[in-house]
């Protein structure tokens, strides 16, 4: 059996901490090492019990979850980075991505999917909420630049990773195996010269080569 993916969570809100923390222990495959009150503290708490992943909330007292992400990313970016945050989307996400940060949810979010999204994020995924994602294409404005030679199958799992869908989510919708499309995904960043999903992402949309009626 694998290691369980160890989870500090970072929230100003006891209720939501503990919900969280109540929700993530019903999964074998999850473990929560600690949780913190507010960045400052998150920050130090990260430090001390090096965690494979923490979720953030955005919004605290003290030292926000922007800035406890940024700081976090260049003290250990090794530590996996969920930002958690209410029902709106928040303009700052747009930095948080383009910094590498790997997930983006919103607090109601169903259990199954954060769960999902938490193993996404662990095994080198990026994970963006479909309200985040649509509003990061809202505000994206097309632009010509060096053309990317993709084939058209890396084309169509480009496509797929613009979704929320984790590669193996795509693999079953495409009939093939998680490897497969592992595969492909690593193709893809390579030829973009991007260092993860959401950056490729980000970029292909840029470059016009997905377009907002294409996100699945």
């Amino acid at each position: 059996m694998n290691d369980p993916i160890r989870i500090l969570i970072v929230d100003d809100h006891a209720v939501v901490r503990k919900g969280l923390a109540m929700v993530l222990r019903l999964e074998p495959d999850l473990e929560i090492v600690g949780e913190a009150e507010n960045g400052r503290i998150g920050l130090e708490a990260a430090k001390n019990l090096n965690p494979d992943i923490v979720l953030v909330d955005l919004v605290m007292p003290e030292m926000d979850g922007q800035e406890m992400a940024l700081a976090l990313r260049k003290a250990n970016p090794k530590i996996k980075i969920m930002m958690l945050t209410g029902t709106e989307v928040d303009d700052r996400v747009f930095d948080l991505v383009a910094a590498g940060i790997e997930g983006y949810v919103l607090k109601n979010i169903e259990p199954g999917e954060l769960v999902r999204a938490i193993h996404a994020v662990t095994h080198g995924e990026a994970y963006l909420h479909p309200d985040v994602m649509k509003k990061i294409v809202g505000r994206i404005k097309p632009h010509q630049t060096s053309a990317v030679a993709l084939t058209p199958r890396e084309m169509e799992i480009l496509e797929w990773m613009a979704s929320p869908n984790t590669y193996k989510q795509i693999a079953s919708r495409l009939n093939v195996s998680e490897e497969t499309i592992r595969s492909h995904a690593k193709n893809i960043l390579e030829k973009m010269k991007q260092p993860n999903r959401a950056q490729a992402v980000l970029s292909a949309m840029r470059m016009g080569l997905i377009k907002l009626d294409e996100v699945k």
